[in-house]
């Protein structure tokens, strides 16, 4: 149980009909006008009439509880949420202990989750800023004035001039519906929340072994010998993972190694707790991999079968001496070879890294040394192994899989004219009209609708840049926060000015957000009430890649609707209702059908297996999860016999397949049909006339014994499986070539005069014979463009891996350090380092100029002595509005505060308690409490990110629609957080930057 600190809530006067009669029973529209009366939270005397009767036999059986399974809608874990519904009413609340992930668990935000479907603070109908004021408004109305200023804009500007930011917080069917209906709006410029926490992740993790996901998953973390947490806080930001954590270290005795610049909760229950400098991550690494390789720990074989370019990674290592690495990191480096030792002594152990190691300028190079210590020791497709990424939000994963994203379409497909194509197959599309939807411009040789659009941590720069300097048309000039928390972004004075900027700004949320109150217009604001994922239905997938579905437990309160609703709303008003739902049915009250859209992103999705979780075999696996096994996922017996739990993806080819789901990427143990998998053949089959595919070894059963490319129609001629393929599969094939009639063919004689064969034919012209182009473009369809499923079927039968058998790259010659390097964050406080490590060179990539050496030139060390970093608390989550606007969480957190050294905090005659300024060297500032404590290093000081309402020392309260204020207020950090963009990706540098911090 939650108990409240102090009792807060006002009590009122019990009415004078609460004795006129007993009351047997809640209905939806007493419990909301009852729970409207309560002030400090829900009262139970104002919900049920005033009066609470003791429950009798008969009275209790009058109506039966319904029960309700759905999935937390906080961090990626996926617990499930057992609700209790009364005629209607969410009346109560269980974890579910039939669950293999949470095994009966819940951390405070999941046991408070049903305050956040309920909670009174949220949006209640249609608003916007009028002379300063909050009017309301009906759906209709809003619709229309939002509808009518965007398409004035897209007339004057161009569809790139509408930014459409979409949520981690969507489920699948609404992520895969949001990047649709950006397509048919005609624009790129769409992303969402991974942007800014896990872009670096997809990016490195993709690139080196070709899935860019957690390899393994939480529960597989019981079969590790070790456990090394880099950059990663899971006591706090997920939970209920610990439980698969300390299992490992009670079960197995597995040594848990923590590297992290704060003394954190998680670090607490480490056997080994390593500090660092923040910021030189690679150099941490590179300095273990130093004594990996010096001791001769490396797992040779396993490097000389399935990774290529380790030898450039060696004599890089070289250079990362015990004495250098101590002068980079901090780090001793006798410690370090310890780390070393217990991770060669204990095999296999997992690696799990989190925010700590992504959001810096090099993140990618963070990451892609993460995954060269797991290659180095052997320790991929391995039980126990992996690299084990958790994700933050509820469905990160799933809307990062489904194309919420500037630089792809759903599945990681991209945006070239065959990424395209695809799609426009699938959706039954004219692919000429989509094309028209998109503005005419090019930037060099490449047309608006296949260039990657400005990504979410950049919109600001889209508004604020002159637009000579932009690759696109015009400026931003209206954005749309669908879900987002802005205050979980960075250079957040900037934002407020670019919001005051744009012609229009819209929120779609369960609550109002920063948003809404950050900056001063006077109008052109509007908020929307989405539903929240408890009134819906769907599916969401957790960090390790299962899919999961939701019941829905009630019906919308208030006037809020579906994201989908509203989405079929817009798309009514913009004309295109009829195309982007041609294959949807929509539902009583406009609602589009959600198991519908599922169905459309199955026949899509072939990339990365999308395919198989039919909503029939998920709503099964939902209720029979007593069957899974909690370690290895597989369900022993039942209906799911042989599946893992949620059909992680890759779930291979057609629901009819059957295929169980891949719970451990790359895993040559097992047969592909049963979850096995290679490492995917994504990069070539040569480099320099290197071999890139595998060496000698595949997956059991395997036909090909040895590697291979990925499989293409002409693979399966060539190796004589063509004939495997059924008559539909081959039609399909076909369409997809071209010939929507199938091959073109004539009768002609047999040689033996008996009945005719059939040969293929080209065509005649005035140039002579033309040879039929069939073969070739047929051959050309492969297992990511086949609609039938056929080719992957086919290669599966034969015991292959649909994307072939190849080695992971240490190595990406594609990146701007293609071996990771260590490269000192822009506002380093070790100018010697800078010197030695610099930054990237200033260039203009994702359409807006990116500064790098610019602004590391200047040295800002002086006035800004202390390193400053961010991260999660257990009580609240993202931006923080939710959770701080439930009187359960909020009891539990009332400060937004910063932490301080003791020592420093001395130095500057600063007392634990006390009010703060902490500013940042972009002239960001925020009043705080001090938190005085040796969980911070000497020299580094650490802010939670969670937030919001207050603005360099103003209370907003005010600006807040009556009653939507959230309970706790606090200064969002990322007001004294700076520049700083990844080299790949364009994330956020938020983990590694300077302040200054003096009493209030």
């Amino acid at each position: 149980m939650l108990r409240k600190k102090t009792n807060g809530s006002a009590r009122r006067a019990a009415r004078a009909t609460t004795t006129s009669a007993a009351v047997t029973g809640v209905d939806r529209r007493t419990f909301l006008r009852g729970s409207g009366l309560a002030i400090g939270g829900l009262a139970a005397v104002a919900a049920t009439g005033g009066t609470v009767s003791r429950a009798t036999a008969q009275t209790a059986s009058e109506r039966a509880i319904e029960t309700k399974k759905s999935v937390c809608t906080h961090c990626s874990v996926g617990c499930t949420v057992i609700a209790e519904v009364d005629n209607g009413v969410w009346t109560g609340q269980e974890p579910g202990f039939d669950s293999p992930f949470n095994m009966g668990a819940h951390c405070a935000k999941g046991a408070s989750v049903r305050e956040h479907a309920h909670g009174e603070r949220r949006l209640k109908y249609p608003m916007k800023k009028e002379n300063g004021e909050w009017v309301r408004l009906s759906w209709e109305q809003a619709i229309n004035e939002i509808g009518d200023g965007m398409m004035k804009i897209r007339d004057e500007s161009g569809p790139d001039s509408v930014y459409w930011l979409g949520s981690a917080k969507h489920s699948n069917e609404q992520a895969y519906l949001f990047r649709k209906f950006a397509a048919y709006w005609g624009t790129n410029n769409v992303d969402h929340q991974a942007r800014i926490c896990h872009s670096t992740t997809v990016a490195g993790v993709a690139n080196t072994w070709g899935y860019g996901a957690m390899t393994n998953s939480y529960n597989d973390i019981h079969n590790s010998k070790a456990m090394f947490l880099i950059g990663s806080n899971p006591a706090e930001a997920h939970p209920v993972s610990l439980l698969h954590i300390l299992k490992a270290k009670e079960q197995n005795n597995a040594p848990l190694i923590v590297c992290d610049p704060r003394f954190t909760r998680t670090a607490a229950h480490a056997d080994e707790y390593v500090r660092f400098r923040p910021g030189s991550d690679v150099a941490l690494v590179w300095g273990i991999l130093w004594h990996i390789f010096e001791n001769g720990w490396e797992d040779k074989e396993f490097i000389r079968t399935r990774v290529w370019g380790m030898d450039e990674i060696r004599n890089e290592v070289q250079n990362w001496t015990p004495e250098e690495v101590e002068r980079v990191t901090g780090a001793p480096g006798e410690q370090l070879e310890r780390v070393a030792r217990t991770l060669a002594n204990n095999r296999p152990g997992t690696v799990v890294w989190c925010m700590g190691g992504t959001q810096h300028t090099n993140g990618n190079n963070n990451t892609r040394a993460y995954c060269i210590l797991q290659l180095a020791l052997g320790n991929m497709g391995r039980a126990g192994g992996g690299t084990n990424i958790f994700r933050g939000h509820d469905n990160v994963q799933g809307a990062t899989d489904l194309g919420v994203l500037a630089d792809t379409l759903p599945g990681y497909y991209g945006l070239s004219e065959g990424a395209w194509a695809h799609w426009a197959r699938v959706w039954e599309e004219d692919a000429d009209w989509l094309k028209g939807r998109f503005s005419d411009a090019s930037v060099g040789e490449t047309k608006m609708m296949n260039l990657t659009g400005i990504p979410v941590s950049r919109w600001i720069d889209g508004v604020l840049e002159d637009k000579a300097n932009l690759d696109q048309p015009d400026n931003t000039r209206a954005m749309v926060l669908w879900g987002h928390a802005p205050n979980s972004q960075t250079r957040m004075k900037e934002m407020k000015t670019a919001m005051e900027r744009l012609d229009m700004l819209v929120v779609v949320d369960p609550y109002p957000t920063v948003s809404a109150v950050m900056q001063d217009r006077t109008d052109g604001v509007y908020l929307l009430p989405a539903s929240t994922q408890f009134e819906t239905r769907g599916s969401a997938t957790a960090s390790n890649r299962s899919l999961q579905w939701r019941e829905k437990i009630f019906d919308p309160l208030f006037e809020s609707l579906p994201d989908q609703t509203i989405m079929a709303k817009f798309a009514e008003k913009f004309g295109f209702h009829d195309r982007l739902f041609r294959n949807i049915a929509i539902d009583e009250g406009g609602e589009p059908n959600v198991e519908d859209i599922t169905r459309e992103f199955n026949r899509g999705m072939w990339t990365i297996g999308y395919t198989g979780q039919s909503p029939e075999r998920l709503k099964m696996h939902m209720a029979n999860q007593h069957t899974f096994d909690p370690t290895t996922l597989r369900a022993n017996g039942g209906p799911a016999d042989g599946d893992f739990y949620g059909m992680p993806w890759p779930c291979w080819g057609t629901a009819e397949m059957k295929h169980p789901g891949t719970a451990l990427l790359y895993d040559m143990s097992i047969p592909v049909a049963e979850g096995g998998l290679t490492f995917r053949a994504r990069f070539g089959v040569e480099r320099d006339g290197d071999n890139l595919l595998a060496e000698g070894v595949y997956s059991k059963g395997s036909e090909i014994e040895d590697g291979y490319p990925e499989f293409t129609m002409q693979m399966l001629r060539d190796l004589g499986w063509e004939g495997d393929l059924t008559q539909e599969e081959m039609a399909a094939i076909d369409r997809v070539a071209g010939f929507p009639d199938g091959a073109p063919m004539m009768d002609e004689a047999a040689d033996d005069g008996g009945s005719t064969d059939q040969e293929e034919v080209g065509e005649t012209s005035q140039q002579g014979e033309i040879p039929s182009d069939y073969v070739e473009k047929s051959g050309g369809v492969n297992w990511k463009t086949d609609l039938s499923g056929g080719i992957q079927r086919v290669a599966i039968k034969h015991g292959c891996a649909p994307f072939g058998n190849a080695k992971a790259r240490a190595v990406v010659w594609t990146f701007p350090d293609p071996v990771p390097l260590h490269r000192e964050p822009l506002y380093s406080n070790r100018r010697d380092l800078v010197a030695d490590y610099p930054t990237y060179e200033d260039k203009k990539f994702w359409r807006v100029p990116t500064m790098y050496s610019s602004i590391q030139t200047n040295d800002f060390s002086e006035d800004y002595p202390i390193i400053l970093t961010s991260g999660r608390l257990v009580e609240y989550e993202g931006g923080g509005d939710e959770t701080r606007s439930n009187p359960w969480l909020a009891e539990l957190q009332q400060d937004m505060f910063v932490e301080i050294n003791t020592r420093d905090a001395n130095d500057l005659g600063i007392r634990d308690g006390a009010q703060v300024w902490v500013e940042g060297p972009e002239g960001g500032k925020v009043k705080v409490m001090a938190m005085v404590t040796e969980r911070v290093g000497a020299g580094v000081a650490f802010m939670p990110f969670h937030f919001g309402g207050h603005f360099e020392g103003r209370d907003l309260r005010d600006k807040y629609p009556e009653g939507a204020d959230p309970y706790v207020l606090g200064e969002s950090c990322n007001v004294a957080q700076t520049y700083g963009y990844d080299s790949v990706t364009q994330m956020q540098e938020t983990k590694a930057t300077l302040c200054k911090i003096w009493t209030a």
